[in-house]
């Protein structure tokens, strides 16, 4: 970003520390993973944090989460300087968005025996849906469903499990997280249409000066007009995910 210069307000703004410090949701396999036995993270979250390290000539800590509630209420307590999450109008008390760079679609997934076809048929009395707890999907459908009742995993990746040691009736969740599950588990199959698209978007702290969130939201347009995004989706291997388009407009916050 040629034309955004880094002042020393912007960096003290940004990195307080001295280092950028990057909240990374491991409860999102499209955004991140970690190796087994290592926590050491990769995915598309992570190569954003440190391309923006890098860009502000600082060092990069990961703060890892394993779920989605976690990694944002870092960000609401002022304890990392940048995350990535999904834009909820229930976190933007204390949390500033940029405009997504990334669409995700949240689906229903049933047993194969399930009578429930369609989207239509969770929201009934009686029905009880699994979720991960404080996820956007958590969030969105705590406002949308009116009559099935919500059951709460402690992360998004125990979903599919505590949906099936519970006997529940229906898994929110990722399509992509829950597609891999399907692979673990046999007699599960999903509901053909997506309930909503998940917009996930870098994010600071809401008490970070204007400036800093400007940034950030340059920053953010830059990395999915050059490509960067794309080619980090692709990199790790991300499929179902897409770019998401250009915002002209002022982001979300």
């Amino acid at each position: 970003m040629p034309d955004l210069a880094i002042s020393g307000e912007l960096l003290q703004a940004l990195a307080p520390t001295g280092v950028l410090r990057a909240s990374i949701n491991l409860g999102n396999p499209i955004l991140a993973k970690a190796d087994s036995g290592t926590v050491t993270p990769y995915g598309v979250s992570v190569d954003l944090a440190n391309e923006l390290a890098a860009r502000l000539g600082v060092g990069i800590r990961h703060l890892v989460f394993d779920a989605a509630g976690k990694a944002a209420d870092a960000l609401k307590q002022d304890a990392v300087d940048v995350g990535f999450v999904a834009i909820d109008p229930a976190r933007a008390e204390g949390i500033a968005f940029t405009a997504p760079y990334v669409l995700i679609e949240g689906c229903y997934l049933v047993r194969q025996d399930s009578p429930i076809s369609a989207n239509a048929q969770v929201d009934r009395p009686g029905i009880r849906v699994a979720v991960g707890k404080g996820s956007a999907y958590d969030l969105y459908l705590s406002r949308e469903l009116k009559h099935a009742a919500l059951v709460r995993a402690p992360t998004s990746p125990a979903v599919v499990d505590t949906f099936v040691a519970e006997g529940l009736d229906v898994a929110a969740g990722v399509r992509q997280q829950l597609e891999a599950d399907c692979a673990r588990h046999a007699g599960l199959r999903l509901l053909p249409e997506r309930f909503m698209v998940i917009r996930q978007a870098m994010a600071t702290p809401k008490s970070r000066p204007a400036p800093a969130v400007d940034f950030l939201i340059r920053f953010v347009e830059e990395m999915k007009a050059s490509g960067f995004v794309a080619q980090a989706l692709a990199r790790h291997g991300i499929a179902g995910a897409s770019v998401a388009p250009a915002h002209e407009q002022e982001a979300d916050r």
